[in-house]
């Protein structure tokens, strides 16, 4: 007990000495106790929302081995470079344009961006749908470090969101359509959702302005990252069509096995280690110490989504554990839980993990079934799964966080298990934030998919010939594994894939 004692006095004397060195060397008598306090948890929070901010990016490189293992070798350089590609299209985008539509309202005083970068461009009062100001950075209030600590964390968020077509889209997705998606996304797609939510737009207040609640809550992104991604997913999917050779004539489905299964496992862990800034730091606060109870119920849904996708599947006919859909296991429990993390408990988690773990691979099975092809399961595991995480709010959150939510007057957000009437009211905003996702914004993506596919030459999919050599050397020009991929590998003249554990060749 004196060693922590020590130990403690220690603490207390740096953090003095700190706030002293901060205020200039005044003497003691001259500081402001309450304004030195302030001041240091404003620092202390910047730095966490910073350092979340590079965790979240750092998930770009769990994505683009989730994809691109989950691949074939052929089209390994054209999909991993979709992955490195979208971080700077969608940053560029966001920044011009997208960042004032999404935020130009928004204000936030935990790191000391007391005030917002614009005003309503579109509504007014409780009915904003867009927002304007601070365009390319511009603003002396952009300029200040909270406004740019903040920027980053949600540029990160976005990259996010872009990034999920790439996925559901592999494999005959031209390279300039893609190019164009990047733009579209972080410019205007991604920031119409994350207007009328996370910018304090009309789905955000429907708790004042139809009594639901907190209105629309979503307190790291399964709705406004994930199942907006996903939703775009399925609309480029439906756009381009199957794979060559995925369904045979009766339209049943063939295995395309992707090439690198090790890799895509290696990329999941890379997302489970982003995905604690991707939550945890979604307190914008390290003064906030709710962010342990976040970062808990992050592992906990991931452990237990890994665990029941893995005995789902071995309660299946040929009783293996099928390692593609632990993978998607995991990744449908970590987009599940990302909208209640920190409104429910850890059995909560847990039971949200399992429930994804479920009904991921039945999802997959689904829009297998109707020949929409998706090679690595994007959409459904961030749209499918994004849904119903966006929906748990309303069902599992206890009501012991998130007073004042979205300015409404909740005392916390509760889900209908802890109080039927208060309960039933957020569960009705939470699913008129599905509605608007599963149509406006999938109608959105759609119409924007339509259009690019009937404006560019060719279209938005790769030719024929360019599909079955593999993308890698028609739209890169270059081969991701150039010893035995392509038409430079002896005897494989553009028309086998291989598998690099060299299990086996699979003739298109």
């Amino acid at each position: 007990m004196r060693a922590v004692r020590k130990r403690l006095l220690l603490g207390a004397g740096i953090v003095a000495a700190v706030v002293l060195l901060a205020a200039g060397g005044a003497s003691a008598q001259d500081v402001d106790p309450v304004a030195a306090v302030t001041d240091l948890g404003i620092q202390l929070n910047l730095l966490w929302v910073v350092l979340g901010a590079v965790l979240v990016i750092f998930m770009q490189a769990g994505f683009a081995l989730v994809e691109t293992g989950f691949c074939r070798a052929k089209h390994a350089s054209h999909v991993v470079s979709t992955n490195f590609a979208i971080f700077g299209l969608g940053f560029v985008a966001f920044f011009l344009v997208g960042y004032p539509l999404m935020f130009g309202g928004y204000s936030l005083p935990l790191l000391g961006m007391d005030q917002a970068t614009g005003t309503n461009l579109l509504g007014s009062g409780n009915w904003v749908f867009l927002w304007q100001g601070g365009w390319g950075g511009s603003g002396e209030a952009f300029y200040t470090a909270g406004a740019m600590a903040f920027f980053l964390y949600m540029v990160a968020f976005m990259d996010t969101t872009a990034t999920i077509p790439t996925g559901a889209m592999a494999e005959r997705w031209k390279w300039s359509a893609f190019v164009g998606w990047g733009l579209f996304c972080g410019a205007v797609y991604y920031p119409l959702f994350g207007a009328w939510t996370w910018g304090g737009g009309w789905l955000a207040k429907l708790g004042n302005s139809l009594d639901l609640g907190a209105g629309y809550v979503d307190f790291a992104g399964s709705g406004v990252v994930h199942a907006v991604g996903g939703v775009a997913g399925l609309a480029g999917a439906l756009v381009l069509g199957a794979r060559i050779g995925k369904f045979d004539e009766d339209g049943r489905a063939k295995a395309i096995p992707g090439h690198h299964v090790p890799m895509a496992m290696l990329g999941t862990f890379i997302l489970l280690f982003g995905w604690f800034g991707f939550n945890a730091a979604s307190t914008f606060a390290a003064t906030d110490t709710r962010f342990a109870v976040v970062a808990l119920n992050t592992a906990i849904a991931a452990a237990f989504g890994a665990t029941s996708a893995m005995f789902f599947m071995m309660r299946r006919g040929d009783r293996k554990p099928d390692p593609g859909m632990m993978v998607n296991g995991m990744l449908g429990g970590l987009v599940a839980i990302t909208a209640p993390c920190a409104f429910v408990q850890p059995w909560a988690a847990a039971v949200i993990g399992i429930l994804a773990g479920i009904l991921i691979p039945i999802s997959c099975g689904f829009f297998e079934n109707r020949r929409i092809d998706d090679p690595v399961g994007a959409i459904s595991v961030h749209g499918v799964g994004g849904l119903f995480g966006v929906l748990c709010v309303g069902i599992f959150a206890d009501g012991q966080y998130g007073a004042g939510w979205n300015g409404s007057e909740v005392t916390g957000v509760t889900g209908i298990l802890y109080d039927v009437s208060d309960g039933a009211r957020q569960l009705a905003a939470q699913a008129v934030g599905v509605i608007v996702i599963c149509t406006v914004i999938f109608g959105v993506a759609y119409a924007f998919f339509r259009v690019q596919d009937a404006v560019m030459d060719g279209g938005i999919r790769s030719t024929e010939a360019d599909e079955l050599e593999g993308l890698d050397l028609p739209e890169m020009g270059m081969l991701a594994y150039p010893e035995f991929t392509g038409s430079h590998a002896p005897g494989l003249e553009g028309e086998q894939t291989h598998d690099p554990a060299g299990a086996e060749m699979a003739r298109h």
